[in-house]
């Protein structure tokens, strides 16, 4: 099933941003039509939504490399489509963050990308798409943190600190959140 909706995603990304000016608002489009359908076809918003969540992320990543996109500029956008679909069907957009973080890691690592670019870049994306929404934008960065986190540590090697690294050394991002967020994962 999770496979499934990874190659659905990338082929529905493949197919939006063929010949359109503006990736960036399609993979935004894209994204966000797949998690609402991913959501009501699945019956429940809870666990097994979120891994269909970061499948969706997952297949938006390879998608948007298919294509030659910016995979950091396409992992905001990532976050703003899954945070838009999500409220839109009434769902826990925290919860989506984190597992909508870690698709994109997971992806960026599989397709040999920037894993510490896309981690700032989706947690970046989370922020601003959980305030674009009216949800607690310190909580979308905690947990968006702790889904790159979770995924660079699936990745292995020398990942996480790479992510953790590139997360506290960029002043894009409130950095007591980060560091919190950090702190928080690693007492675990």
């Amino acid at each position: 099933m999770l496979a499934k909706i990874i190659d659905e995603t990338m082929d529905a990304v493949v197919s939006a941003v063929e010949g359109v000016d503006n990736v960036l608002d399609a993979v935004t489009g894209t994204v966000k039509d797949q998690v609402v359908n991913v959501i009501k076809s699945s019956g429940e918003i809870g666990g097994s939504s979120i891994e269909a969540i970061s499948s969706v992320a997952d297949g938006a990543i390879k998608g948007a490399g298919k294509v030659g996109a910016s995979l950091t500029d396409t992992s905001f956008n990532i976050m703003s489509g899954v945070v838009k679909g999500v409220s839109q069907v009434g769902g826990d957009v925290i919860e989506a963050v984190r597992g909508a973080a870690e698709g994109t890691v997971s992806a960026t690592a599989e397709t040999g990308g920037d894993i510490g670019a896309t981690a700032v870049s989706a947690v970046r994306g989370a922020i601003k798409a959980a305030g674009d929404v009216g949800a607690d934008t310190s909580e979308a960065a905690k947990a968006a943190v702790g889904g790159v986190l979770s995924a660079a540590t699936s990745v292995g090697g020398d990942a996480v600190n790479t992510v953790r690294e590139a997360l506290l050394s960029t002043a894009e991002l409130p950095r007591d959140v980060i560091e919190a967020a950090i702190k928080g994962r690693d007492e675990k």
